[in-house]
């Protein structure tokens, strides 16, 4: 049921006295965008009349097809808490529309959208909850971001060791003023990382938190003198940033569709759960140019710092790819291990969604890759003799799998994959062809 009503919001832009208003909505590469308004355009806004050049914004439209509208979620109207309390900011999540009346195909949301209404119409709805680390780095003098921080705390360390400890309680205390359920913060294994995780809730309305959460993380950690990084490995020699993605199904009626008591495999999952993760490791390959988006993003996912490189499922076991978390009955859900926190969440979710409802729907089972073992002290051999496959090892041969795999991409459609696929291509090229001061370390002495 909806929250808001127009009346509602123009009530509480009133009451409130809110004199700004931004318009957001995430292009293809998971970057937050924005057109801002003010508390005279309001009525404008919230009868879709706002415009805004959808040729100006990376792998939306071509020039001559300039126009786009901005349609407000009044349900995602919420005020920034760390902006001035008099004239207040306030902000709206929106879709992106063409001039005649239809959903932008390339816009993010509209794709998780689509999926969720597949999902609906085999009767379920699906429940996310992600867990966003991030980095907190001194900025230099001209308040620009560093790699550098004299935080030494470790894995649920305290002040005075986590120097990002007030930082991170306010974050926490913002997000709450902001309508998140936190139900946990802790500083992280790696100097100055850390942690907030916030209750799952349905996947539309999580890929928009977790917008929401990069930048109030960002906003706050500015206030600190603080920068805030998702960026998947700032640091060589510690563990990088994930997103482990919590995922369920329930029926309709609210049933968690993952659990079964009576699973003769003891593990307390049913028939849906096992075919969905199937279909997670079917097309996980597919996936993992979304998932994990960057040139970055592959130097986290190698052996020796937790994060998983192997592609395999467990009910405990955490070198595992996909992991089953004890809790059962209504908590009973698959913890997916590879997402970083750059990726695109509305893209991300809607494959994971989409991968998971093939294993559904074509009733598959995850026969290879169950191991209690840990996976990272295994060899080579051993790995192949349990059927255990690699991620791809870059985003070059991450683009490579996904431009395989026909299923993820009829996910994303036609224009979202292309203009996707070649962002990412340049990414790639620019990365191969740049001349690092490991290569000029390594060889400019000794050739």
């Amino acid at each position: 049921m909806a929250k808001y009503t127009k009346e509602d919001i123009i009530k509480i832009v009133e009451e409130e006295d809110v004199r700004f208003i931004r318009l957001q909505f995430t292009d293809t590469f998971g970057h937050l965008k924005n057109v801002a308004i003010t508390k005279s355009q309001l009525d404008k806004c919230l009868s879709n009349d706002c415009m805004f050049d959808g040729s100006s914004i990376e792998g939306f439209v071509r020039i001559q097809e300039s126009d786009m509208y901005l349609r407000p979620d009044l349900d995602s109207f919420v005020i920034f808490p760390w902006r001035p309390q008099q004239g207040k900011v306030a902000r709206f999540i929106c879709d992106v529309y063409k001039p005649d009346g239809t959903p932008f195909e390339g816009d993010p949301r509209y794709i998780l959208k689509k999926v969720l209404k597949e999902a609906e119409d085999m009767g379920y709805k699906f429940n996310v909850g992600p867990e966003a680390e991030f980095f907190l780095f001194d900025t230099d003098e001209h308040g620009h971001a560093t790699t550098n921080s004299y935080d030494e705390a470790g894995y649920f360390d305290l002040a005075p060791t986590d120097l990002g400890e007030d930082c991170r309680r306010d974050i926490c205390m913002t997000l709450e003023q902001m309508g998140f359920e936190i139900e946990a913060s802790h500083h992280e294994v790696a100097e100055a990382q850390h942690e907030v995780d916030f209750k799952y809730d349905d996947a539309l309305t999580t890929a928009d938190k977790i917008m929401t959460f990069k930048l109030t993380v960002k906003s706050v950690a500015y206030r600190h003198g603080l920068y805030a990084t998702f960026m998947p490995k700032p640091r060589f020699g510690v563990n990088g940033s994930g997103m482990h993605t919590n995922m369920s199904l329930c029926t309709l009626d609210g049933k968690n569709a993952f659990y079964d008591a009576n699973d003769p495999n003891g593990l307390g999952l049913s028939r849906v759960a096992y075919s969905f993760i199937a279909g997670l490791m079917k097309h996980i390959k597919g996936m993992t140019a979304i998932t994990n988006p960057l040139v970055n993003s592959y130097k986290r996912l190698v052996p020796g710092y937790e994060a998983p490189c192997y592609i395999a499922w467990s009910a405990s076991n955490r070198s595992a790819l996909i992991r089953i978390p004890a809790s059962r009955g209504a908590g009973t859900r698959v913890e997916l291990r590879c997402p970083d926190p750059a990726c695109n969440p509305y893209l991300e979710l809607a494959v994971c969604l989409a991968a998971g409802l093939d294993g559904v729907k074509n009733n598959l089972t995850p026969v290879d890759g169950i191991t209690d073992e840990n996976i990272f002290a295994l060899t080579e051999a051993e790995r192949k003799a349990e059927g255990i496959e690699s991620l791809p090892g870059n985003l070059k041969e991450a683009l490579d799998a996904l431009e395989a795999d026909e299923y993820i991409k009829g996910v994303l459609g036609e224009h979202v994959y292309s203009s996707y696929v070649a962002g990412k291509k340049a990414e790639w090229d620019g990365f191969r062809t740049a001349v690092t001061e490991w290569e000029i370390d390594k060889y400019l002495s000794i050739y």
